[in-house]
């Protein structure tokens, strides 16, 4: 296993704001990126969601902690996907702030 890959994206929205953005924000990254991944397993706890996902055939875990002010996103990727993973921080970010951006 690599190194996690981490990426925290601040917001002004509050906890229960960007709590029920990122869910919502969820479904749209399922039906946007589902010819890259497919998210196997989504567990949510409170304010935190822990994932699997596969991607180009490989597997991945994570987690996404929603804090009052900023999203923690934490991805172990395996050393295939690793070595894309400047790409997934920026996609991940891009994403992120999509989703808690004010509409």
């Amino acid at each position: 296993m690599s190194k996690p890959v981490v990426v925290s994206i601040p917001h002004r929205l509050g906890r229960a704001e960007a709590t029920a953005r990122i869910k919502n924000g969820l479904g749209h990254v399922r039906a946007n990126y589902a010819s890259l991944m497919n998210v196997q397993e989504e567990t949510w706890s409170g304010d935190t969601v822990d994932f699997r996902l596969t991607a180009l055939g490989q597997a991945a875990s994570g987690r996404i902690d929603i804090h009052d002010a900023e999203v923690v996103v934490t991805v172990t990727l395996p050393w295939l996907l690793a070595r894309v993973a400047e790409g997934a921080q920026k996609l991940i970010r891009r994403e992120g702030m999509l989703m808690l951006e004010k509409k």
